[in-house]
């Protein structure tokens, strides 16, 4: 059976070729079907955990083996052994001895005997190496140095804490239906089931700890769905009522459209460029047991899919870089490059000029996006403002990633 060993360095490979962890896990998974939930779970955990702490490994790594190897896949494996060793409890002598049997399987085996020296070098030097790696800016705050400096431009007081809120592990936050209960009601159900949890709105609630979605009392039928309380509030900002002509552009994988729907009855269109992320808004809103019109269709091309309706209430949640939800996604940060934030500010200009032109004289659109970066954020609503004088303001708000919630921008429009 393959290891969990050559599994996460398989993830760290992919890495460095531009692929996202959830797409390699699932391919991994795909590929791997022998094995067993145990095995499938550990490897999610050391294939996020070695992520999000990346620039400390490959800090410690250059302390332990100043000159890079001569085989890529070494230093990925001294790497993910690092990482079990510093931050997991797994039993150390079994991570040396799969890391040095993995090393025989690489370069001829010419360099088992370097893997198990600076293993164990490692586990002599431990807190030395790990405070070193503290100290560096990089390392430390395991961000490329260039996004820190963005932070520390955008968030000269929040910045650290930013930081250390990607760093955590997100919590498990979920949205109860109101059109079976409310979070009282839930907090009640889960309270008999044994579960601990919290309240945070009136239909928020936060687990205690994360776990399987099937576990969730109510899931499948509909009573209640993950979704993190920063994303909550889009629905809620955007102020729909009975009866109104709703259109969630970019609606994938749904969350927001089941939320809208719980909310009110609409005449909803979902739209979503990707076919295949569609059929995911399709199956949440089957259990929700709710309806909306799915259209796989580029938001910004309305001539593609547009009946000429205008619609009562627009929620444009855009694509961006997805900087607010790194603690999820801690590949986020080190597949993006400095230039990318230009060119999806382009993209989403586009498309908020686009679907502007489907809104009706009165209505409302709340431009959304998972991003805390200015580019995609403020800078975007000025220049979207100076461009339209028929566009009015009714608010801003930028939420930073905290204990409650990931990062999130919104700011709602009104046509005149």
């Amino acid at each position: 059976m393959t290891s969990l060993q050559t599994l996460a360095t398989t993830v760290l490979a992919r890495l460095d070729d531009g692929r996202t962890l959830t797409d390699t896990l699932a391919d991994l998974a795909r590929r791997h079907p022998e094995l067993p939930a145990s095995t499938r779970a550990a490897l999610q955990d050391v294939a996020y955990g070695s992520v999000r702490r990346l620039a400390e490994l490959r800090f410690v790594l250059r302390a332990l083996v100043p000159r890079p190897l001569p085989e890529p896949a070494l230093e990925r494996l001294l790497m993910v052994a690092i990482y079990q060793l510093a931050h997991t409890r797994a039993a150390p002598y079994a991570v040396v001895d799969g890391a040095v049997t993995e090393a025989g399987r690489l370069a001829g085996g010419r360099f088992k005997g370097l893997v198990n020296g600076a293993l164990r070098n490692f586990q002599r030097q431990r807190d030395e190496l790990l405070a070193k790696a503290a100290r560096d800016l990089e390392a430390g705050t395991n961000h490329p140095r260039w996004w820190v400096d963005k932070l520390k431009q955008a968030f000269p007081k929040q910045w650290l804490a930013i930081v250390e809120a990607d760093n955590s592990h997100p919590p498990m936050t979920l949205r109860v239906n109101r059109r079976h209960t409310d979070a009282d009601g839930y907090l009640a159900t889960l309270a008999e089931a044994g579960l601990e949890a919290e309240k945070l709105s009136g239909h928020a609630v936060r687990l205690g700890r994360p776990l399987p979605v099937r576990d969730l009392p109510g899931f499948a039928d509909g009573v209640v769905s993950v979704q993190d309380f920063g994303a909550q509030q889009a629905a809620l900002k955007l102020d729909v009522a009975d009866g109104q002509r709703v259109l969630d552009a970019c609606a994938a994988p749904g969350g927001k459209t089941g939320h809208l729907l719980e909310l009110a009855e609409l005449d909803l269109t979902a739209l979503d460029v990707d076919a295949t992320r569609l059929a995911r808004v399709a199956d949440n809103l089957d259990r929700l047991k709710l309806a909306a019109s799915l259209k796989a269709a580029d938001a910004a091309r309305v001539d593609t899919w547009w009946d000429g309706v205008p619609f009562d209430r627009i929620l444009a949640d855009v694509p961006c870089s997805a900087s607010g939800v790194v603690r999820r996604h801690p590949d986020i940060k080190w597949l993006r490059r400095p230039g990318d934030f230009q060119t999806l500010a382009r993209q989403q200009s586009a498309m908020l000029d686009a679907l502007w032109g489907c809104l009706a004289s009165g209505g409302k659109m709340l431009y959304a996006t998972c991003s805390i970066f200015p580019e995609e954020n403020r800078q975007q609503l000025a220049a979207f403002l100076a461009r339209h004088p028929d566009a009015a303001s009714l608010g801003d708000e930028t939420l930073t990633p905290c204990e409650r919630h990931d990062g999130f921008y919104y700011a709602l429009l009104e046509k005149r």
